[in-house]
């Protein structure tokens, strides 16, 4: 069995390929991200991805089914009780989560808001779901002139602080979110994460910064990032990744401003001769598209991002592994603007490969943890089944 030395891991941040047997429990019945975003886009140019066989998993309009797909392909089903994505990324390192985050579809409680404002010093307005660019059009202006903090949620488990770089300075705003951490902590609450949303420009012209920040519990227990930091492996965490995961186990953080950078950063670090894993989210699919409920957006997203990919296949090495797959669904056209239950595609990649071959269903995520702590000889999960042996 082939042990390699570097596992390049690139999640795309909700890219759902169908929905999952229990997607009725969840209120997602009909999902299919990704294919009905090709439905929308009459059908999605991705060659790379193609040739690696995506279409082989199900075929997508658009995208020709391989007949020599150049990885080995299957779909993986979410185990936890969660689509979200502290949950999908926890899960893909090995850990099982059973209880879900909490979600304030009516904003946080009083008792919450004003304890914020007491330790703060400042006024809290919104205080309800939105979108990031809706609420800053709707209080953007009225921040401006009081200094109150902006404060929304999503269908997310998110507490959101917005507010204006030249108004509250970026220390203060982090300290801001550090404190709604803490007040959040308590089980009555069990917010995944607290986010800083810094923004700059004038009323109906105001834009985010790449200086937010997330602020998220621990995970649960020991994932597979913290096992690999044990045996003095490298664990380079591009993108949102460090934040998702609290740095725990992470032992290089890069942060990225959107998909392209975060394509060149995981180029980048394929440059440097470490012994472990590089691992990529691509937040913008969810962030940008799926929950702004943008089919075309995320459509010409997913095609931005095959043609980066074969920037990253000409890099790896003989002893490179390359795997692709995504943390949950989001699907642009379904209804609300939550994450949805779907299937995720599992796409794994190395030059020893004459031609891909399709392997079982994975019936949970964290069998990509396992398959990297099998790679490495360290502990393995708890959670999982690994597929070393079945990628030769």
């Amino acid at each position: 069995m082939k042990n390699f030395k570097r596992v390049f891991l690139i999640v795309m941040d909700s890219v759902g390929i169908g929905e999952a047997p229990d997607a009725k429990e969840f209120n997602d019945e009909g999902a299919d991200t990704l294919g009905h975003i090709a439905q929308h886009m009459n059908g999605l140019t991705m060659p790379n991805m193609g040739e690696l066989g995506l279409s082989n998993i199900r075929e997508i309009d658009g995208i020709t089914k391989s007949e020599n797909p150049k990885a080995h392909y299957t779909k993986m089903q979410e185990a936890s009780n969660g689509k979200d994505t502290m949950t999908g990324h926890w899960e893909i390192m090995g850990l099982h989560i059973e209880q879900p985050f909490r979600t304030f579809p009516d904003g946080f409680p009083k008792e919450l808001i004003d304890q914020l404002e007491e330790k703060t010093g400042r006024k809290v307005i919104g205080n309800k779901p939105a979108s990031g660019t809706a609420i800053l059009d709707e209080l953007g202006e009225e921040h401006m002139n009081t200094g109150s903090l902006i404060v929304y949620t999503s269908a997310d488990s998110v507490l959101q602080i917005a507010a204006h770089e030249e108004i509250i300075p970026i220390d203060e705003l982090y300290r801001i979110c550090e404190i709604a951490r803490e007040l959040t902590l308590d089980e009555e609450y069990m917010v995944g994460r607290v986010i800083a949303r810094p923004f700059i420009g004038k009323p109906g012209a105001y834009e985010r910064t790449s200086n937010r920040h997330d602020y998220a519990l621990k995970p649960f227990g020991k994932t597979v990032m913290n096992t690999l930091e044990d045996a003095n492996l490298d664990v380079i965490a591009l993108g949102k990744i460090s934040d998702i995961y609290d740095g725990e186990g992470v032992t290089k953080a890069v942060r990225t401003v959107d998909n392209d950078d975060g394509m060149t950063k995981i180029v980048e670090s394929m440059d440097e001769d470490f012994t472990g894993i590089s691992f990529l989210n691509l937040v913008d699919f969810d962030a940008k598209y799926g929950h702004r409920r943008d089919p075309e957006g995320y459509g010409i997203a997913l095609e931005q991002f095959d043609k980066r990919l074969p920037e990253v296949l000409e890099k790896l090495k003989d002893d490179d592994l390359l795997i692709i797959t995504a943390d949950h669904g989001n699907d642009p056209v379904h209804h609300g603007t939550d994450h949805t239950r779907e299937y995720v595609p599992l796409l794994v990649h190395h030059k020893g490969i004459e031609s891909g071959k399709q392997i079982p269903l994975r019936e949970t995520f964290a069998d990509i943890g396992a398959t990297i702590a099998d790679n490495f000889n360290v502990e393995m999960p708890k959670h999982g089944k690994s597929f070393l042996g079945e990628i030769e």
